[in-house]
């Protein structure tokens, strides 16, 4: 079995509803994703993937939708006084852990393509959370 591993970065702010913790505030991360993939066996180009393509694809979409913005529940009061002021919000059904992220981060590799078996998302350099496939 051969597996590659492609480390993007990206910040993010976020908060926890129904959490009587600190992270029930408003605040932000300067996040590392790391996103394996692997193979059975190499191909043609004698790789697991392309670590380019896996930038290409995850990097772009982690760019586009979530780099810079507050990843919310879909039902927190901010999302509508954050986007009647055009802030860049990204909504989810559930709360935004850093587990539920890295299962974003998974389904969207997974959705692009990508043989992907395993996220893992430092939410600081001390704390993280796996996401692996089923």
């Amino acid at each position: 079995m051969y597996s590659v591993t492609k480390r993007i970065e990206f910040c993010y702010g976020h908060r926890l509803l129904d959490y009587d913790g600190m992270c029930r505030h408003p605040h932000g991360h300067n996040a590392v994703a790391e996103i394996e993939i692997e193979a059975d066996a190499l191909d043609a180009r004698n790789m697991v993937a392309d670590f380019g393509d896996i930038k290409r694809v995850v990097k772009g979409w982690v760019d586009r939708e979530i780099d810079h913005r507050m990843i919310l529940r879909h039902d927190d009061p901010l999302v509508k006084p954050l986007q009647a002021l055009g802030e860049p919000v990204y909504l989810l059904d559930s709360n935004p852990t850093v587990e539920r992220i890295a299962q974003l981060l998974f389904d969207v590799s997974r959705g692009q393509g990508l043989p992907v078996v395993r996220v893992t998302v430092w939410e600081t350099p001390t704390s993280w959370a796996t996401y692996a496939g089923r």
